[in-house]
């Protein structure tokens, strides 16, 4: 009984602290080539663990509306996501939107207007 006890106490501090480091991604960088219709994307999330605490899936907007959802098993390197996608219906005046979601907790929304 005793054991049991001392490994629950184990378990849910180590499931503690792993939340505790858990965090959204800090800032988005957007930016779109009107001439190449790319967007890019860098996703700024530092991570000591880039198969473990990573950013699982980006979601790419048009005015509003999700046009793509991109998924991952893990962080292209400690600091940041880079996504690159195809966006070829954008006009001057549209809005561009990315949101980058945390394997563990957290997400953050940016977007952008097409000059």
């Amino acid at each position: 009984m005793k054991k049991k006890i001392v490994f629950m106490f184990l378990l849910i501090c180590l499931v503690s602290i792993s939340i505790a480091y858990a965090h959204p991604p800090k800032d988005i960088e957007i930016s779109y080539d009107p001439g190449t219709k790319m967007l890019t994307a860098l996703i700024m999330h530092d991570t000591s663990n880039p198969l473990g605490h990573y950013i699982k899936k980006v979601d790419i907007g048009l005015n509003d509306k999700e046009i793509i959802e991109l998924k991952f098993l893990k962080q292209d390197n400690l600091n940041f996501q880079k996504v690159s996608y195809s966006v070829a219906d954008v006009k001057s005046g549209d809005s561009l939107s990315v949101e980058g979601y945390c394997s563990i907790s957290g997400k953050l929304k940016k977007e952008i207007i097409v000059k």
